[in-house]
C-alpha cells in the first residue's frame, strides 16, 4: 500500500516542487496551505507522515504538532511528524522534539535529504523485524513498566504512555540491553536512525521526554540512568 504524506506549508511553490519529487519516489502526497485545512485533511484521511512547517499563517507549527500528538489514545497520535524550520535558533528544534515531532529539517533543504529523513522516520515506525528478542517475548516487563513491541505501546501500571515512534525505539533499544551502559553513538546505531553530529544533543531531549512519560519523578529517574561522560543505562531491577 502506498504510504501517504501530507505537507502543511504556506509556500505553494515549495510544496509543488516537493510533491512532484515525492510522488516520483512512490509516495502519495497532498498539500495544505495552512494549519486549519491541514488538520481537517488529517481528520478526513489519516496520513502516515506530516511534513509540517514551523511558521504558518494561522497557527504556530508547534501547536499543530501538539494537536496531532496530544491524545496518545487517538489514531491521529500515531501519525509521524517531520518539522521544517527556517529559523536558526536550536530552541525551535528542541521544543519541536519535546512536543512530539519525530524529526526536524532546517530550510533550505535538499529534496534528497528530505526523502532520506522521511524514509528513516517511516522505517522506525513500521519496521520491527530486527527487534532483539527478550526471552522469546515481544512484551518486555520491568516491574509496572511494559513495552509491547508488536503494539508499539508502553504502559506504566496499565496507563498508556505518550511517546513518539522514535522515542519508543530509543526506549526499546535501551530495555533490550538492560544493565548495559550505552553511549549515544551505540544507542543511535541500535535504532538505525540517522547519525547525530557530535554537537547535536537532540537525543538528550528525547531521553528527557521518555523519562517524563515512564518515570515517577523525571528529575530523580530510576529506570533510565545517566552515566556521566558516557551515555545511558536502563536499570534491570525496577519497582
Amino acid at each position: 500500500m502506498t504510504q501517504q504524506l501530507l505537507m502543511i506549508e504556506d509556500d505553494t511553490r515549495l510544496a509543488t516542487m516537493v510533491g512532484e519529487y515525492l510522488r516520483q519516489s512512490g509516495y502519495g502526497f497532498t498539500h495544505a496551505a495552512d494549519a486549519a485545512s491541514g488538520l481537517a485533511a488529517l481528520e478526513a484521511s489519516p496520513a502516515d507522515l506530516v511534513i509540517l512547517d514551523l511558521m504558518l499563517p494561522d497557527m504556530d507549527g508547534l501547536e499543530v504538532c501538539r494537536r496531532i500528538k496530544g491524545n496518545p489514545s487517538s489514531q491521529l497520535a500515531r501519525t509521524a511528524v517531520l518539522m521544517l524550520t527556517a529559523k536558526g535558533d536550536p530552541m525551535d528544534r528542541i521544543v519541536g522534539l519535546e512536543v512530539g515531532a519525530d524529526d526536524y529539517l532546517p530550510k533550505p533543504f535538499e529534496p534528497r535529504e528530505l526523502l532520506a529523513r522521511i524514509r528513516a522516520v517511516l522505517r522506525r515506525g513500521g519496521d520491527t523485524s530486527d527487534a532483539v528478542a527478550t526471552g522469546g517475548h515481544k512484551v518486555m516487563r520491568f516491574g509496572s513498566l511494559e513495552i509491547d513491541r508488536d503494539a508499539r505501546s508502553v504502559t506504566v501500571a496499565g496507563k498508556l504512555c505518550e511517546l513518539t515512534s522514535y522515542q519508543f525505539d530509543l526506549l526499546a533499544a535501551l530495555a533490550e540491553r538492560a544493565g548495559r551502559v550505552l553511549s549515544r553513538d551505540q544507542i543511535m546505531e541500535a535504532v538505525r536512525g540517522r547519525e547525530l553530529e557530535a554537537f547535536d544533543r537532540s537525543i538528550d531531549v528525547h531521553m528527557g521526554r521518555i523519562r517524563s512519560a515512564i518515570e515517577l519523578d523525571a528529575k530523580d529517574p530510576k529506570r533510565i540512568l545517566t552515566v556521566r561522560g558516557v551515555g545511558y543505562v536502563f536499570a534491570k531491577q525496577q519497582d
